[in-house]
């Protein structure tokens, strides 16, 4: 059966932490529809781009389908063979310490309780750690010191009920877009206001009542001075100061610290700060801004501070919220899926902990002490003390910092595993071992989002190939280590089961996470599991935590923590005299191995681009298009020149998405040194150190292929298309026989060319056909190439000749770069609505176009073309008005 005709399955989206519920629906051929679904809590029928475009992205053409070892296709039965044999031997020659799994936000949380048992039960090593580290590790150490546990607070409802809602270090309307619509709803429903706290000014400023840029890394300064006029307004609450400890040493510091750190002028310090005290409900929702910082965890706790001395924390509409970015990031903490903690929200330094951990799981060899955190972890690789590495469904050789030399580290480690859906990663390139996991819309299990969520993902196609699920993977190499009994799961629901009933453990030892009654569930209840949010006992009814005063700590109080300003590590300096920040494109996620194989979410930024101040380009006599040479104390990068007064002068902002699969010089974490938080571990991915200038070009090319091309010049980037893929081209040397170098590039030898030359200027445009159809089409100049991208990457069906001009026909239409991608509407498309009906409104543009109607993350972009456009109409206007009186 194909699966056209079934009903629709529930299922959870497979991006951010969010958590949004879906529909799914095969579509008869190998793919599926996908719509969000109406009834599930954290979405109610809302998603963003990315998740309405999930059914492109299930297709086979990127997928690993066998076991390879050492580069040949191998059995199952000898991939499992050795595997276990070589970690066994590790660990019998070197000890457990000489093992080590990195894992991933992106398995399911019986995944993770399965490679958490295997490592630190049995392999008996705490050297598991999880890309998590790079998103969220510093949030968990500031919620275990203030709180006694890694516990979220509030619920997504609290982003309902808020009067004031501050994102810090969040580009909510672009990374979480269904939660800032959520936000936005309730601006419309209660005139919530909004506070924006970042050094850049993003998508989610559109809508903000008060957009504070302040200096990278100086939140504590902000939040100190926060407690101190909390404090010196007499809005400290008697009741939460009996519930707590530190106060008073928390204020003192707090008080010593200058604000002038931020940046600010005083005015925006003290708008803010009486804005905060005079709203009591008030949701400050972090996010990597505030985690991916040398003082991450003390950022994290300057914070917490302020809503633990109001008591504003644990009721309707007000409290700390942490967003995640990882569908499972959630559940990965909760089954103990760093290196220093134990499942259940468990410590594994503590004896008494470890000790009930160890009986539940009749562990044989249960780790003293905490394992390496990510980047120790990968030091420890390079250093040769691990001899064997699990990597699963993550690419650290293209996503830790100082990437180049991790990805150099794998290489030299002795035996490597990944786990994975492609080879097509830098780190599966690399692997001694690759095995094919199922993937999303294939396997099934449970996510836990934001919001303490428990969510179904749910399988609704088979898995292609030989592709497994990574809890029967890890369960086999268990067994085959001899440990039997303790990994002879059958079924998802049977780990489930256990997971449920070792939360009995927190249960015993007062802490939070509490699922005990789901320990029963029988396979069919838990086929048909719905969203549910922990505890799910009756003990927190409205599923938030700490508005009774009651916290985690022994003596049942929360702790405050005195914190002190630090800038970041970085520092500029005349060799490297600007700081780069990273984050994320609207319409991509993480590497691109699965947002990137949808068209038309690549169709909106289709290549890597840095931003800088027009000030800064001015002083280094940069041009529009240009590209340019970022270059830190540990590498280097090239990229898109996009001149924006978003970056303040001496500031720049890269994203991260760009890999050596789809632009190997543009790899982001290449730039980015491996300074760490010192307590979370978490890496400072917000501010490096570089230098900028122009990258001297001998040449510029643009291409479009039928199929995916692999050119050898110092810059590339591709871009799937919905026929093919659209590449941006760039090289310091100059090349003589350009028909040869495109059949090269373009594994097109036999190909029919069509070649339009210019060799004074520099100018060579070619086209290579099988007689019929145009295959690949090259064009080089100079200078960055002119061309109608766009309508190049269609891949129109002209001839040759007509392609190579570069522009459309009078009978197509140049849609121009997509701007909605929900609705993949165009920007000339828009342009010409707004001139041609006389819009005034994003609300116009929606009911014309749908555009901005979805998720609603294109709007500040409608807003600003709409700006932009109703002006020129106006002057138009006057002018014709002025001819007609004249």
């Amino acid at each position: 059966m194909d699966g056209s005709g079934l009903p629709e399955v529930r299922s959870t989206c497979a991006y951010c932490g969010v958590g949004c519920g879906v529909l799914l629906r095969p579509d008869g051929v190998g793919g599926l529809t996908v719509r969000g679904d109406p009834d599930h809590p954290a979405n109610h029928g809302r998603l963003c781009s990315k998740g309405l475009a999930l059914g492109e992205t299930v297709g086979l053409e990127h997928r690993l389908l066998a076991p390879r070892a050492f580069g040949q296709d191998t059995s199952w039965d000898n991939a499992f063979q050795l595997i276990a044999d070589r970690f066994s031997a590790a660990i019998t020659e070197h000890g457990p310490d000489s093992v080590a799994f990195y894992v991933s936000g992106q398995l399911l949380t019986e995944d993770y309780y399965v490679a958490n048992k295997l490592m630190k039960g049995f392999m008996g090593s705490a050297n598991i750690d999880t890309n998590s580290r790079l998103c969220m590790a510093s949030t968990v150490a500031g919620h275990k010191r203030a709180f006694g546990t890694d516990t979220v607070p509030g619920t997504y409802e609290d982003l309902d009920q808020a009067d004031l809602v501050v994102l810090v270090g969040s580009n909510l309307a672009w990374c979480h877009p269904v939660l800032y619509q959520r936000v936005i709803a309730a601006r419309q429903a209660r005139g919530t206001k909004i506070v924006v706290i970042d050094p850049r000014r993003t998508a989610s400023c559109d809508q903000a009542d008060l957009h504070l840029a302040l200096q990278p890394g100086s939140d504590v300064a902000l939040f100190n001075r926060l407690l101190a006029r909390i404090h010196q307004t007499g809005h400290v609450s008697a009741e939460f100061l009996d519930r707590s400890v530190g106060f008073n040493e928390a204020v003192e510091l707090a008080q010593l610290d200058d604000p002038d750190e931020t940046g600010l002028r005083p005015g925006e310090i003290e708008a803010f700060c009486d804005l905060w005290i005079g709203t009591e409900r008030v949701v400050t929702i972090f996010s990597q801004g505030v985690n991916q910082s040398s003082s991450g965890t003390d950022k994290v706790n300057a914070i917490l501070n302020c809503h633990l001395a109001t008591g504003r924390i644990g009721r309707p509409g007000m409290g700390p919220f942490s967003v995640t970015g990882q569908p499972n990031a959630m559940g990965g903490r909760e089954v103990g899926g760093l290196a220093n903690m134990l499942a259940c929200h468990l410590d594994i330094e503590n004896k008494a902990h470890n000790s009930a951990v160890r009986k539940f799981w009749k562990a044989p060899n249960m780790p003293q002490k905490q394992g390496l955190k990510a980047v120790d972890l990968f030091r420890a690789v390079e250093s040769g003390q691990i001899k064997a590495l699990w990597v699963i469904h993550t690419n650290p050789a293209a996503t830790m910092p100082d990437a180049d030399r991790v990805k150099a580290a794998i290489e030299s480690c002795p035996f490597t595993v990944v786990s994975d859906l492609t080879a097509r990663t830098d780190t599966a390139r690399v692997a001694d071992i690759l095995l094919p996991a199922a993937g999303w819309g294939e396997k099934s299990g449970t996510v836990t989002n934001s919001d303490r969520t428990i969510s179904r993902q749910r399988a609704v196609l088979a898995p292609p190939g030989q592709a497994r699920a990574d809890w029967d993977i890890l369960a086999e190499v268990g067994r085959r280590m001899g440990w039997t009994e303790a990994f002879s799961y059958k079924t998802p629901a049977q780990v489930f089961r256990e997971y449920a009933k070792m939360t009995s453990l927190a249960v015993s030892f007062g802490k939070d996470l509490d699922i005990t009654n789901f320990s029963d569930l029988d396979d069919e209840d838990y086929e048909a599991l719905s969203a549910t949010r922990w505890p799910t006992t009756s003990r927190k009814s409205d599923g938030r935590f700490f508005g009774d005063g009651k916290f985690f700590h022994p003596d049942g109080k929360a702790r405050f923590v005195p914190v002190t300003h630090c800038p970041p590590k970085a520092a500029i300096s005349e060799q490297f005299p600007f700081l780069l920040n990273t984050g994320r494109n609207r319409d991509q996620w993480h590497t691109m191995t699965r947002s990137g194989l949808s068209p038309r979410l690549s169709a909106h930024l289709a290549e890597p681009y840095v931003d800088v101040n027009p000030n800064d380009v001015d002083r280094l006599g940069l041009n529009a298009a240009d590209l340019v040479e970022l270059n830190s104390s540990v590498g280097s990068g090239i990229f898109r020149l996009r001149i924006t007064e978003s970056v303040a002068p001496g500031q720049v902002f890269a994203p991260i998405h760009w890999t050596g699969e789809t632009a190997p010089s543009a790899c982001v974490d290449v730039l980015v040194p491996s300074v760490t938080d010192p307590i979370s571990g978490q890496p400072e991915s917000k501010s490096t150190a570089v230098s900028v200038r122009r990258m001297h070009a001998a040449w510029y090319g643009f291409a479009v292929s039928v199929d995916a091309a692999a050119p050898g010049s110092e810059y590339w980037a591709t871009a799937k298309t919905p026929n093919g893929y659209r590449m941006e081209l760039a090289g310091k040397q100059i090349i003589d026989d350009w028909e040869s170098t495109a059949r090269d590039w373009f594994g097109l030898p036999d190909a029919e060319a069509t070649v339009v030359e210019d060799p004074k200027r520099g100018s060579y445009r070619i086209a290579l056909t099988d007689g019929q159809r145009v295959l690949a089409a090259l064009f080089v100049s100079r200078q960055p190439v002119t061309l109608m991208r766009d309508y190049l990457a269609s891949f129109p069906q002209v001839t040759p000749q007509q392609i190579l001009s570069g522009r459309s026909s009078a009978s197509s239409e140049d849609c121009g770069p997509i701007v909605c991608s929900c609705f993949e509407v165009g920007l000339k498309t828009i342009i010409r609505a707004i001139h041609d009906q006389h819009m005034i409104s994003v609300d116009d543009i929606g009911d014309a176009l749908q555009a901005g109607t979805n998720c609603g993350s294109c709007r500040p972009e409608l807003a600003d073309l709409l700006t932009e456009h109703s002006k020129s109409i106006c002057n138009k206007q006057k002018n014709c008005r002025h001819e007609q009186s004249a």
